[in-house]
């Protein structure tokens, strides 16, 4: 789990918190849909999508005339999740 952890933390770091995404939605629609790849790869595209938007109106929003970086939004829902995949998901 470390080794992962380290990883995802060296991957984060060369291409930036939005990537953070694309490494999150696949578990995220994984745990909604299941494993059929059929489903997976548009669902998590899509969840990945929904969720940047949505990160994007956070930032624009909660201090209306300043912006918050998107990637701070992202890693501020993403990591929670994160560390449960982490914690207490053993099968991967």
């Amino acid at each position: 789990m470390a080794v992962s952890s380290l990883l995802v933390a060296g991957v984060v770091s060369f291409v930036g918190a939005i990537g953070f995404i694309g490494l999150i939605s696949p578990h995220i629609c994984r745990l909604i849909i299941g494993g059929d790849n059929r489903f997976l790869i548009p669902a998590s595209g899509l969840i990945g999508a929904v969720f940047l938007i949505i990160s994007d109106s956070i930032a624009r929003t909660v201090l209306s005339p300043a912006v918050i970086p998107v990637g701070v939004i992202t890693a501020f829902l993403g990591v929670p999740f994160f560390v449960y995949l982490i914690m207490y998901r053993r099968e991967y």
